[in-house]
C-alpha cells in the first residue's frame, strides 16, 4: 500500500465529461448525474484501508447531500488483475453490503481517473451546477477514527455550495492508496 495525496487542481476547472457503466452494465453519462446544486465525484475502491475507513461516512454524507440537491457518484479506477477485490462482481457485493444508494461505476480503462487527475483512493471532487470544481480534498480531518473527527471539510463545502456561501480556498489534500495503474 503506497500512501499518496491528491494533487492541487485549480478551482473552477470544468468537470471532464464521461460515460461509464456500473458493475451490472447500466450506462451513466456524467451530465445526467448532477443534482440541482451539484455533484460529488468520489474515486474509491473496495480494498484500500483509507477508502474502507471512510466508506460509511461517505455513504451517510451522500444521503444528506442528496436532500440538499447534490448528487454523488463513486468511480472505481482499480480494475486491475492484481486487485481482484476491486473487480466489478466484488463491487456488486459491496453495493449490497454497504447499501450504497448512489451509482458506483467501473472505470475499466482508467481514462476517467486520468482525465480527473485522480491520484488515490479516496480522491474527492465537488462540482457546482455549472460543472465547475469548487472543492477537491479530504472528507474530514481523521480518516481512521470517525469518533475523533473535528473538521468535516467536505460536508462544510457541500453546505456552503448549497447555501451560496464562499467555500474555503484552503483545502487539505485527500490521502489514500495509490491508484493501481495498468501499464
Amino acid at each position: 500500500m503506497a500512501l499518496v495525496e491528491s494533487i492541487k487542481i485549480e478551482l473552477e476547472t470544468k468537470m471532464p465529461a464521461f460515460e461509464l457503466k456500473d458493475p451490472a452494465g447500466k450506462k451513466y453519462q456524467s451530465a445526467n448525474l448532477y443534482g440541482p446544486k451539484g455533484l460529488l465525484v468520489a474515486f474509491t475502491c473496495n480494498h484500500c484501508p483509507y477508502a474502507l475507513a471512510i466508506w460509511p461516512r461517505l455513504i451517510e454524507l451522500a444521503k444528506e447531500a442528496k436532500t440538499k440537491g447534490v448528487n454523488t457518484v463513486g468511480i472505481n479506477p482499480n480494475i486491475h488483475p492484481g486487485y481482484p477485490e476491486d473487480a466489478p462482481n466484488k463491487m456488486l457485493e459491496k453495493i449490497r453490503e454497504w447499501k450504497i444508494l448512489f451509482p458506483y461505476l467501473v472505470d475499466e480503462t482508467q481514462n476517467v481517473a486520468r482525465e480527473f487527475q485522480a491520484q488515490c483512493t479516496p480522491d474527492l471532487y465537488l462540482f457546482n451546477s455549472k460543472q465547475e470544481l469548487v472543492y477537491h480534498g479530504r472528507l474530514d480531518d481523521n480518516w481512521k477514527e470517525p469518533e475523533r473527527v473535528k473538521q468535516r471539510d467536505l460536508k462544510e463545502a457541500i453546505d456552503c455550495l448549497v447555501t451560496g456561501k464562499t467555500i474555503a480556498n484552503k483545502q487539505h489534500a485527500s490521502m489514500g492508496c495509490s491508484i493501481k495503474w495498468r501499464d
